[in-house]
């Protein structure tokens, strides 16, 4: 195997719990790494800080993957190394305390003369507890990641198949996971009961294909055939694919995040594209919360598509008040004291001449710790803008997410301390108004009294239970 790690490994107290991931599968496809360097490129939005692919010609198994973005990762030379039909990839969330290459993926493992790779997209809530039991019967582990425990999980049943191994293994882990994983003839994919995070489906001149989002199947001309049911794990080999369905049915909690921020517009998620159901949002904004103004604006992109709504619906006019710089990298020379707030001028200048004098309503989509915003704010203050209102287009984020959202602590919610006016006198506003739940579900087809999603950090009903260690982490 042709296998590139990190040659230390850091022992951490737990494994990171800020994690929201794209995960990339193909199968019968004599170009597949080439395939899963264009679907991770489509993904890069949900993963800046790794990316990784493996692939397997039925007898080797290939692996590159590396810190930084999927185009600084991969080069010709690097993807004419990984030789195959099969492929899985994966770009991974940035996050504190984690950022390694011991805790990249995909995660590659040799047990008993064959090679399983994995790579996860989702948040275990109880990987510290089976962690610890492992490592007590003697496990070694190489990372920190809560990956990890499900290839260990499954090595122990092994010897009764894989099917039945990796459907034991699953069943004793507790969270959200979206999986594709590969063994030299074999690309899986699982997700599971509850549906948390996307997969779907995908079929190109013969050749299967997984995805978290329908964007990765476009770009590379696959057809989408479906999404992989919550709870179902797909096979695909020489014989075709066929399904399983181990797990008793649960109620659904897909992530509603998704729809607000997190999956590209271009994608059908949860069976709905996301450039609607954000422009729907944008439109029940302005119902809920109408304010006089002379033009609707975002903060590019993130509110993008909401404000469209909002505008058609209000019939303000939306304008592009502040400009973003699409090519600031991920670093770039710091400056000196003197220049103030240079790191959001960087990214976002604003537009003087549009907004000197002008009533401001900016559309957001959602609001975490609200130090940007306010930054934000403040630039276009400076700039001339005479009021400045803001809409949201959800609830306020009141409680963290353990399943793998980077909101994972109360402390860092500025809703969770703080009301609507502190919040408005905080960031600088002359207003702010939020979605309702009733008008956020109603945005994703859906209603209070009958909805598939997780709205945990919203009302802290979390679908769920998770350990104390995620407890702790979470509220304290």
């Amino acid at each position: 195997m042709n296998l590139q790690s990190s040659p230390l490994f850091t022992r951490q107290h737990q494994p990171s719990r800020r994690e929201e991931c794209g995960v990339f599968g193909v199968f019968g496809h004599e170009e597949a790494a080439k395939l899963a360097y264009f679907g991770l490129y489509a993904l890069q939005h949900r993963g800046q800080e790794s990316a990784g692919i493996t692939t397997s010609d039925g007898c080797h198994i290939y692996q590159f993957k590396h810190m930084g973005l999927v185009s600084e990762v991969f080069k010709e030379d690097t993807l004419k190394g990984l030789k195959g039909h099969l492929a899985i990839g994966h770009v991974r969330y940035s996050t504190t305390g984690s950022s390694r290459l011991a805790n990249a993926q995909p995660f590659v493992v040799f047990h008993k003369n064959e090679y399983y790779g994995i790579a996860h997209n989702g948040n275990l809530v109880n990987a510290a507890r089976l962690r610890r039991d492992l490592e007590r019967e003697g496990t070694i582990f190489q990372s920190t990641m809560d990956t990890e425990v499900i290839v260990h999980l499954m090595a122990r049943g092994l010897r009764y198949g894989l099917e039945e191994a990796l459907s034991e293994a699953l069943a004793k882990v507790e969270g959200a996971y979206s999986l594709v994983l590969c063994t030299r003839n074999t690309l899986i994919g699982a997700r599971d009961p509850r549906g948390f995070r996307p997969l779907c489906l995908g079929q190109l001149n013969g050749s299967y294909v997984l995805s978290s989002e329908t964007c990765a199947l476009d770009l590379i001309e696959a057809t989408y055939i479906r999404d992989v049911e919550p709870g179902e794990i797909v096979i695909i080999d020489r014989h075709g694919l066929r399904s399983l369905k181990p797990f008793a049915p649960v109620r659904s909690a897909y992530c509603i995040f998704e729809f607000i921020y997190f999956a590209r517009p271009d994608s059908t998620i949860f069976g709905q594209n996301v450039y609607s159901c954000r422009k729907r949002l944008g439109h029940l904004m302005a119902q809920e919360n109408p304010i006089e103004a002379d033009f609707v604006m975002p903060f590019p992109d993130s509110g993008t598509y909401a404000a469209l709504g909002y505008s058609e619906e209000s019939g303000i006019p939306l304008e592009m008040g502040v400009i973003r710089n699409h090519y600031v990298g991920r670093t770039f020379i710091q400056p000196s004291q003197t220049m103030r707030d240079f790191g959001v001028r960087i990214k976002l200048n604003p537009v003087r001449e549009i907004l000197r004098g002008k009533r401001v309503i900016i559309v957001e989509d959602s609001i975490i710790r609200g130090t940007t915003t306010r930054t934000r704010i403040k630039t276009l203050r400076e700039a001339g803008a005479q009021e400045v209102h803001m809409v949201v287009s959800c609830p306020p984020h009141r409680h963290p997410c353990p399943y793998g959202i980077d909101f994972s602590t109360k402390g860092e919610l500025i809703a969770a301390q703080h009301n609507v006016d502190e919040i408005q006198a905080f960031i600088g506003l002359d207003s702010l108004s939020y979605l309702s739940l009733e008008g956020l579900l109603k945005g994703a087809g859906a209603s209070l009294e009958d909805h598939p999603y997780c709205l945990a950090c919203f009302t802290g009903e979390y679908p769920v239970v998770f350990q104390d260690e995620v407890r702790k982490d979470c509220f304290e």
